[in-house]
């Protein structure tokens, strides 16, 4: 891969996957693992596959950013296996 663009795509990421992730451990350590072992498996495809490569992990990051959304239980002594709170945060939100 070309180095500066391939290292932008892994940090850009390693970013979605952590905002995207946010408090839980487990996932967010799965996708690690899978962000490291893809980029470690595409470190030595031809220099014309590169840019496809590149674009392909930006795509990735976008829709981690953009259409990954993390519920969590709402724990209030009802039936809370029916109920689910939901936060957007602004990083999710944005339209690049």
């Amino acid at each position: 891969m070309t180095t500066v663009p391939a290292l932008n795509a892994y940090r850009h990421l390693m970013r979605a996957a952590r905002i995207a992730f946010q408090g839980d451990a487990p996932i967010l350590s799965a996708a690690q693992l899978q962000i490291r072992n893809e980029f470690r498996h595409k470190a030595t495809i031809d220099a014309s596959d590169a840019p496809a490569a590149i674009k392909h992990a930006e795509e990735v990051a976008k829709v981690l950013r953009q259409n990954v959304v993390q519920g969590r239980r709402i724990e209030d002594g009802k039936d809370s296996y029916s109920e689910f709170g939901m936060a957007v945060m602004s990083s999710n939100t944005d339209k690049d």
